[in-house]
């Protein structure tokens, strides 16, 4: 899916930033304070050094003069001892404030990321999420070397040496000034013009990485269906998309670089130009010479950097308002205002005249109603697309109705916190996805701190201990990216083993069982029976086993409850949808058991 183009904007990026810094005073603090020392004693030392030139160019050699060199070059070494001293200090508090900031952008990063309901994921790559973190935190490094290795001591020197060539003469220093402002300028300039390219070229990156992940991530479906050339040929397009807008980007770089050498040389020569005329009028010695010199070769060398430094920061800001951007962007889903915790009493459930649908031309649920009382169990049957595992979304609070109400014991959903709200839910969905992480980290996800027996006899009642127990690792396995180390049946069977730990008084069964082989369910049925004891459970499932012991059966049709009943009750009446999915889907699991 092609990445959406957003302009960058810088503020938000700078608020952003300005904020999580702040929190780290002491160490913002001493950077500075090493970044002005720094630049004082770069812009003191050639003071000196024009007074040794000039000791040296005016008078014969002699004792005097060798004690008067000396005692310049005592404070010369004791200047350049002291700017070796603030380098330090700005190195060192600079790196303790980038650690310490960007760690805590990831963690800002990621906490809002998560916080995103289904429909963001939905929409973004997972690859080009992740990218978006990363790249928020090290553009961060980014701009902040560029300020306290460049901008700053650019600017501090700049200042300095103007004012210094100034005060030595006023045609050196204006000279000086009016080129600064110039470079400075025409570098705005020049990145405000290279500035769209560099966007484009970070959408397109972003639009490769996607397709990347998404490739990767459907390496089977690729396989299976032998879309290698497809694929191959649609990755070669969005490649082929990106090294266009680079090489776009690059090229405005050279052009860049060229005008800034050609300035260079213009202020070089023209300044020592000044300095020979004002030499010859005796208004310059020699020793200004070195000094023009050194400052027009610091402030080149520093100058030359800023604009290197500046399209390096745009680039940063680019890669860093995407993340902003997400920040920045209300959650779909959010607790009210002062929402209290689900007071949790009986665990009746009512859905009231609820209106929702994925996308705005077509709802799934059309006025749907429906209650389940106190520790009743219902099973959601019906076609595909009749909305049965919408209506457990809508209770997970995954999305909200357009219209109509979900209550728990009365209470709107909306009104209490999503925490509280799903603590009071264990939900096995129909494809199991587990972390990258231990079979123990797996199953404890559903009760953090959970002993170790509590975790294996979990695993005992999900018919899972059996094969883990084989594995050499046992429950110290890891599972693979998504658990694809594991069958889909033992998949399943871990993340039953998670809700049988979690033990919440709702349980939402998606087809929970579909994975697993005959022989399987039926050594789960009882464990699941077990689990369901006392609690309020909805069960998406057209497995019989799971069917028939339900207290009611819902069946859905188009959105709607058309029918309700007790399978016995259903499969009694005539020409009715139920009995018509019932011959569908249970006929031939009729006759082999015949």
């Amino acid at each position: 899916m092609p990445e959406e183009k957003k302009s960058v904007r810088i503020m938000p990026v700078i608020r952003a930033y300005t904020k999580a810094t702040l929190k780290y005073p002491w160490a913002l603090t001493i950077m500075i304070v090493g970044v002005v020392g720094a630049q004082a004693a770069s812009l003191v030392i050639p003071l000196y050094l024009k007074d040794f030139i000039n000791e040296l160019s005016a008078n014969a050699p002699s004792i005097v003069v060798v004690h008067v060199l000396f005692g310049i070059l005592i404070i010369y070494g004791i200047i350049g001892a002291a700017n070796w001293a603030a380098r330090q200090m700005q190195m060192w508090s600079n790196s303790t404030l980038e650690a310490d900031v960007m760690a805590d952008l990831e963690e800002e990063a990621f906490g809002n990321l998560i916080g995103h309901g289904q429909d963001f994921f939905t929409s973004n790559f997972a690859g080009t999420l992740t990218r978006r973190v990363t790249r928020y935190s090290r553009s961060y490094e980014q701009i902040l070397d560029s300020v306290t290795y460049n901008f700053l001591p650019t600017l501090l020197f700049a200042i300095g040496s103007v004012t210094i060539l100034w005060i030595r003469n006023q045609w050196l220093g204006l000279g000086l000034l009016v080129w600064v402002i110039i470079f400075v300028a025409v570098q705005i300039i020049l990145n405000k013009w290279r500035h769209p390219l560099r966007i484009e070229r970070v959408a397109q990156d972003s639009r490769m990485t996607g397709a990347l992940s998404d490739a990767v991530g459907n390496h089977a479906a690729i396989t299976l269906f032998t879309g290698e050339a497809f694929e191959q040929s649609t990755m070669g397009a969005i490649v082929n998309a990106w090294r266009k807008a680079t090489l776009r980007s690059w090229n405005a770089d050279n052009v860049i670089q060229g005008i800034q050498q050609a300035l260079g040389i213009i202020i070089e020569v023209g300044l020592l130009g000044i300095g020979v005329l004002l030499w010859e009028k005796g208004q310059i010695t020699v020793g200004d010479f070195v000094l023009i010199q050194v400052y027009i070769l610091g402030l080149l060398d520093q100058i030359w950097n800023f604009g290197n430094t500046l399209r390096r920061v745009y680039d940063a800001f680019a890669d860093a308002s995407e993340m902003v951007d997400i920040l920045n962007t209300p959650y779909s889903i959010q607790d009210k205002p002062g929402a209290k915790a689900l007071a949790y009493t009986k665990g009746e459930i009512e859905f009231n005249q609820v209106n929702f649908g994925f996308i705005a031309e077509r709802d799934i649920l059309t006025d749907f109603s429906l209650t389940i009382r106190s520790g009743e169990k219902i099973a959601l049957v019906g076609p595909s697309g009749a909305g049965k595992s919408t209506i457990t979304k809508l209770l997970l609070r995954l999305y909200d109705p357009k219209s109509g109400a979900v209550r728990i014991d009365g209470q709107d959903i909306r009104d209490v916190t999503q925490e509280s709200l799903r603590k009071a839910i264990s939900y096995v969905p129909q494809e199991s996805v587990l972390f990258h992480r231990t079979l123990r980290e797996n199953i404890s996800y559903g009760k953090p701190g959970a002993t170790m027996e509590e975790i294996i006899e979990a695993a005992k009642k999900a018919n899972c201990d059996d094969f883990i127990s084989k594995l050499p690792l046992g429950y110290e396995t890891y599972v693979g990216e998504r658990g694809v180390k594991l069958s889909g049946g033992e998949r399943q069977r871990v993340a039953i083993a998670r809700a049988i730990l979690k033990n919440a008084p709702i349980l939402v069964l998606d087809e929970a069982t579909s994975s697993l082989d005959s022989e399987s369910e039926s050594l789960i049925q009882d464990a699941l029976a077990k689990l369901m004891e006392g609690k309020t459970v909805i069960a998406i499932a057209h497995r019989l086993s799971t069917i028939m012991k339900m207290d009611r059966i819902i069946v859905m049709e188009n959105g709607k409850a058309i029918l309700s009943g007790t399978h016995t009750e259903l499969i009694a009446q005539e020409n009715n949808l139920y009995k018509k999915l019932w011959e569908i889907q249970a006929g031939g699991f009729i006759a082999a058991n015949a």
